[in-house]
């Protein structure tokens, strides 16, 4: 993905933060309601989370130097974990300010306008929300998909504050308000603590999902025949970039420029199935024993 573009759509973040902090905030104070006011508080981590995005972003797209041989990458996994923790930390101070109301119910003033507005800021981080999720998921960008998952439940959560809003001003029963924000809270607890063990399955080193396993064994199809066969295979994924080892096995009877053939043309089938992918291979012999004592992480 063109960089550019990349720390473009961040700023769009950063912007629709700042704009559905300030119409959230003006429709709380138009209304009174905790409910709103929980709102416009996960805005403000929204805002704090699209900078740490940022940030984290700049390093992990650094080349690789001679202390990080492998790259920057892993840094999205710490931009996402931040921002998964930010997440948890609202939703616990939306639910202080939700139980304290609990006990105090209070009327909700001006909903039509103060609805209007809270809309509006909705609509906003939808569109936004939903260029991120699509761009991070398409160029495997875990601090775009992060960014933009939290937007769209930013979205959920402003729709469910505005049908409580709706409801009181309906039924007149003030309680509603905080129990919707209480509800608000936990459905944030749920996104959040993904987000963080996400970002603890990145940093652990998680292997690649099912699918691009899939990819992988259906790239070093073709290869098996004349004796050449495949083993040790191991993966793991880094923010955007993937990495992928394998042993080739081959004839000991073949030459060195035979064997180098083959594994060449496997490193490429594998970075077309996998463009993001940097693949490793060690070619060995299929009649030599040691060949097979070395299939685990540590050699037996």
């Amino acid at each position: 993905m063109n960089h550019t573009r990349l720390f473009r759509l961040l700023w769009l973040s950063i912007a629709a933060a700042v704009a559905t902090i300030s119409l959230k905030t003006v429709a709380w104070l138009l209304t009174g309601s905790v409910g709103l006011l929980s709102d416009a508080a996960e805005s403000v981590v929204n805002l704090v989370a699209a900078v740490v995005a940022m940030l984290a972003l700049r390093v992990a797209l650094k080349p690789a130097d001679e202390e990080h041989a492998y790259g920057h990458a892993k840094a999205e996994y710490f931009a996402a974990g931040v921002e998964g923790a930010l997440i948890v930390v609202a939703a616990l101070t939306i639910a202080a300010t939700a139980v304290t109301r609990l006990f105090d119910p209070q009327p909700i003033d001006s909903v039509g306008i103060g609805v209007a507005v809270s809309t509006v800021a909705s609509l906003i981080n939808l569109g936004v929300g939903y260029l991120l999720l699509t761009t991070g998921r398409r160029e495997r960008s875990i601090v775009l998909e992060a960014d933009g998952k939290h937007l769209m439940t930013d979205v959920w959560t402003s729709a469910g504050v505005i049908a409580g809003v709706i409801a009181v001003a309906i039924t007149g029963w003030d309680v509603l308000d905080p129990l919707i924000a209480l509800a608000v809270a936990a459905n944030i607890v749920v996104t959040g603590s993904g987000l963080v063990r996400r970002s603890a399955g990145g940093l652990m080193d998680r292997g690649l999902d099912a699918p691009d396993l899939a990819a992988i064994h259906e790239a070093l199809a073709p290869f098996e025949h004349d004796g050449v066969r495949f083993h040790a295979l191991r993966t793991r994924q880094a923010g955007s970039r993937a990495f992928v080892s394998l042993h080739v096995l081959v004839p000991g009877a073949w030459t060195v420029q035979e064997g180098h053939d083959v594994v060449e043309d496997v490193e490429a089938a594998l970075r077309t199935s996998l463009p993001q992918a940097t693949v490793f291979t060690h070619l060995e012999p299929a009649e030599d024993p040691r060949s097979f004592a070395d299939t685990t992480l540590d050699r037996t």
